[in-house]
């Protein structure tokens, strides 16, 4: 039995790639989670809010026929106006399975988690490349599993409405995809081809969680580094990617009369994490989907101004208290890394569980990342620009462990590696 499962989980004509048995298992297990669990039951507080909240609501105004609209909406203010709030790939997503399977039924619910969960099963094949070409065999083997089983690595796929699954899954390809090119020997027309799927990712990652593109610049340039500084890829590579998101920019502008590239709502963003009385956490109870007083202020005043009037007062709140201002956001740094405290009613044991997971978690990847940088890996440093750069907005705004989740698989492969790398006390 033991051959048995140990041939299973590290087959003898194991490569690069991982094996579909990987994409399957991780797929099996989220599904049979989601359905046993019924995690696609939504409670149905703020009028199913939690039901994809802000994209949810987006996209049942485009099925109900009202647009790309009304990311607020509820029965005291039913419609609020066009958004940018948040760019489009998740809730044209789900208004596709609204169109199909009903807007807020349970067997929406359950296709949408699932297709969240095979996101998130591509990302565990994904996690396997990328160990097997980071640090060998035995990481990428370990890596891959490890992401496929482990509940910390499925917990959005299964339970959350919203794009991290597929945010993730897009930018680990990214990664894989950076190292193919970065190899030797391959021939022109297949690193054509690359260079074009780099634009079309990339161009899918800013459409989804345009956070992300921070890392852009240098993923692009280390792999210029890697073909000789061939530029001819990376101008293709540059005209996919604004084809994706040029038509998204040109609606905005002519939707708001204002150039939007991707999304608008950092000024509601930052005073919700920035403004009076402010503690380093986001003051949901001011938010426009909580706040009746503040819907009514979007809804009048339409998304561009109000985003505009919060983004100019949390600015004033800052200037005139600076210290508080590095205080909360050295406070967002640590929540970031180590976790962020839940409500009080989470029982204690199980916060302090969580807390301690996080930040143990966090502890691994970098000193793996370290370990890897001391030893010259390939591809050390390019994941430490990952982790410099990612945060950075919610180091300013707010904190939650989800925001960090595009950078876990990467975690995950520099724990792997850090472990592996010890070596046995010698009798």
């Amino acid at each position: 039995m033991r051959a048995r499962l140990k041939a299973f989980f590290q087959p003898h004509t194991i490569g690069v790639t991982a094996p579909w048995r990987v994409f399957w298992v991780a797929l099996g297990v989220r599904l049979a989670f989601i359905t046993l669990a019924h995690t696609f039951r939504f409670h149905g507080w703020g009028e199913r809010f939690d039901f994809g909240y802000e994209a949810g609501r987006i996209a049942a105004a485009l099925v109900s026929g009202h647009g790309y609209a009304d990311p607020f909406s509820n029965i005291v203010v039913r419609h609020t106006g066009p958004t940018a709030w948040l760019p489009p790939v998740y809730p044209l997503l789900l208004a596709g399975v609204f169109r199909l399977f009903g807007i807020y039924t349970h067997l929406s619910g359950w296709v949408i988690l699932a297709i969240n969960s095979i996101f998130s099963a591509f990302t565990a094949m994904s996690v396997w490349e990328i160990g097997f070409r980071f640090a060998g065999r035995r990481c990428g083997v370990w890596a891959g599993w490890l992401w496929a089983l482990h509940p910390s690595a499925m917990q959005y796929a299964v339970k959350w409405v919203w794009e991290m699954s597929i945010t993730t899954a897009l930018f680990l390809w990214v990664i894989v995809l950076a190292l193919r090119m970065r190899e030797s020997g391959s021939s022109d027309t297949r690193q054509t081809r690359r260079w074009l799927l780099f634009g079309l990712l990339w161009g899918l990652i800013a459409l989804s969680n345009s956070t992300l593109l921070l890392f852009l610049p240098v993923c692009g340039l280390w792999v210029l580094a890697g073909t000789r500084w061939r530029v001819s890829g990376a101008v293709l590579a540059g005209v996919v990617f604004l084809a994706c998101v040029t038509p998204w920019t040109v609606r905005n502008y002519t939707v708001f009369h204002k150039f939007i590239p991707l999304r608008g709502n950092f000024g509601a963003e930052l005073y919700l994490g920035n403004g009076p009385g402010a503690t380093g956490f986001l003051m949901e109870y001011d938010h426009p989907f909580l706040a009746q007083d503040q819907l009514r202020l979007y809804a009048r005043m339409g998304e561009v101004k109000y985003v505009a009037m919060r983004g100019e007062a949390a600015k004033a709140v800052i200037k005139a208290d600076p210290k508080h201002f590095v205080a909360d956001t050295l406070l967002r740094v640590y929540f970031f890394w180590a976790g962020v405290p839940h409500a009080a009613d989470e029982s204690a044991a199980s916060e302090v569980g969580r807390l301690l997971n996080h930040g143990f978690i966090s502890l691994c990847g970098f000193f793996g990342l370290a370990l890897a940088i001391a030893r010259g890996k390939d591809g050390a440093w390019v994941f430490a620009w990952a982790f410099l750069l990612l945060p950075l907005p919610y180091y300013l705004v707010t904190a939650h462990a989800r925001f960090r989740h595009p950078l876990e698989p990467i975690i995950c492969v520099l724990a792997v590696y850090l472990f592996q790398s010890a070596e046995p006390k010698k009798a």
